[in-house]
Order: C-alpha cells, then structure tokens, then sequence
C-alpha cells in the first residue's frame, strides 16, 4: 500500500511502464494490439506539438501505478471542444487508494484548463467496480454505442 502519489504527464523516461500498464489495460479487456500501435501511441502522447492526445500517470518516485489517456475534439454540438477519457488504468495490486479518482480529477482539471467543460467516456457494463467510482465522479447517459 502506498501512502501518497502524485498526477504528472507522460514522459519519455516511462515508455517501459506505460506499455506494461497500457498491456494490462488491454488485456483486461480481452484486446491486443500490435507493437507498431504502441510505438505510434506512445510517441503521440509525449509530442509536445500534438495537444490534442494526452496521457497522465499516477507516480510514486520513479514507479508508475496507474494511467489515463484524454483526447481533447471538436463537437458539432459545442462551441468548445469536448474532452474523451479514452483509457484509465490502475495497476490491480495499486487499487482502492484513489489512483483513479485522481487520475480523472486530473483530466477534469485539465479539460478546465484548455476550456473544454464536457469529459466524457464509456466502460463495458461488466467492469463494476469501476462503474461505482464513475457514479460517483460523473453522470451515467443512456447512450448506446454501435461501432464499425
């Protein structure tokens, strides 16, 4: 159990980390994707010049335990850009310490920041014990997503 961490971008030093973290995250939802993605990922989210994909890690020292991966778009229906939360992650032994609350505080704060008021994302109706922090955190829609 760790006592405290700390939100911070992405850095280059974390590729190792973020690629274990981001495996796992996949994993858990029974996908994989070729190194080729990863790579190309992963150099997006450090691009300082690419401001639209982003990604933040939860840290203690030099130890990542979680992450998260915003997508900041535009919307037909905004006069703002709106905010997609696409990936959070919370390695399962770091886990009911408020890793992913933080984590999308952090977005929040961010998308605040660049003023875009609206975040949004989506989770499979199976993940529970994510769903129970998401009610808590933000407003469940009855949107249903159909997908090529």
């Amino acid at each position: 159990m760790i006592k405290e961490f700390n939100i911070r971008p992405l850095e280059q030093r974390d590729k190792e980390q973020w690629q274990y973290i981001w495996g796992e995250y996949l994993r858990f939802y029974e996908t994989e994707l070729p190194v080729k993605t990863y790579s190309r990922t992963f150099s997006r989210l450090i691009d300082s010049k690419n401001t639209n994909q982003n990604c933040l890690v939860a840290h203690s020292g030099e130890t990542l335990h979680g992450l998260v991966h915003y997508i900041f778009h535009a919307d037909n229906w905004e006069t703002t850009d709106v905010c997609y939360l696409q990936d959070l992650f919370t390695l399962k032994e770091m886990r009911q310490q408020g890793i992913a609350k933080a984590l999308i505080q952090a977005v929040y704060k961010a998308a605040d920041t660049n003023g875009t008021p609206s975040v949004y994302w989506m989770t499979q109706d199976f993940n529970q014990s994510a769903r129970k922090l998401y009610d808590q955190v933000a407003s469940l829609t009855p949107f249903i997503i159909y997908e090529r």
